[in-house]
């Protein structure tokens, strides 16, 4: 193949799925928004849930809020990339929603739990996997009890499955750690970059 052959390859070619995965509190959110507005090319895959919304949180950007009947009704029909039972909660990430956005040509954001990347991972092999993890377990128990919306036992409960998430971290491509939102945010833009530069993907 010439250099035309491959420059036309990258013109022309498809996105490409980016798991962003971490314990909850560790900034996951944040960190993704702050990448989006520097880096161009890339979408985030709002994913379903059956839990309630929190406050501040909008339908359609945040999340897709499902019953469980609806949520029930998607797992029948095949709809999900994956899906995982969290927090006593459903999650699940809408196949079609992640096609759409590759074959635009962009990077599929995707914020899901380390069951769900792993998951994901299994169908989608080409997926870049980034886990983002705080800089302590004494930070990541900070940052839960400051968002005030969680009883004592639920943060409790959070941090014992953000201790068994950690152990998951050798299942993943990257790890960056989220100490400072825009050094985070930066350090993943050159994981994208270096991405997307891959020869394996215009072959």
């Amino acid at each position: 193949m010439n250099l035309n052959e491959y420059l036309n390859k990258i013109q022309g070619s498809k996105g490409f799925l980016i798991i962003i995965s971490g314990p909850s509190g560790v900034g996951k959110g944040t960190v993704i928004k702050r990448l989006m507005e520097a880096c161009p090319n890339l979408s985030r895959c709002v994913t379903c849930t059956t839990r309630a919304p929190r406050p501040g949180e909008v339908e359609g950007v945040d999340y897709c809020f499902l019953t469980a009947e609806q949520f029930r009704q998607m797992v029948e029909a095949g709809r999900f990339l994956e899906y995982a039972h969290v927090h006593l909660n459903y999650y699940g990430t809408p196949l079609a929603s992640v096609e759409k956005i590759v074959n635009r040509g962009e990077g599929c954001i995707l914020e899901i739990d380390v069951q769900g990347g792993i998951e994901a991972k299994k169908r989608a092999p080409d997926a870049v996997m980034i886990f983002l993890a705080p800089p302590s377990m004494e930070e990541l128990e900070r940052r839960l009890r400051g968002r005030g919306t969680e009883s004592a036992s639920a943060v409790a409960k959070r941090l014992a499955n953000a201790q068994k998430e950690l152990d998951c971290i050798p299942g993943y491509d990257y790890l960056v750690v989220n100490d400072n939102i825009d050094e985070a945010a930066h350090k993943i833009e050159c994981i994208i970059l270096a991405e997307r530069a891959r020869i394996k993907r215009y072959e």
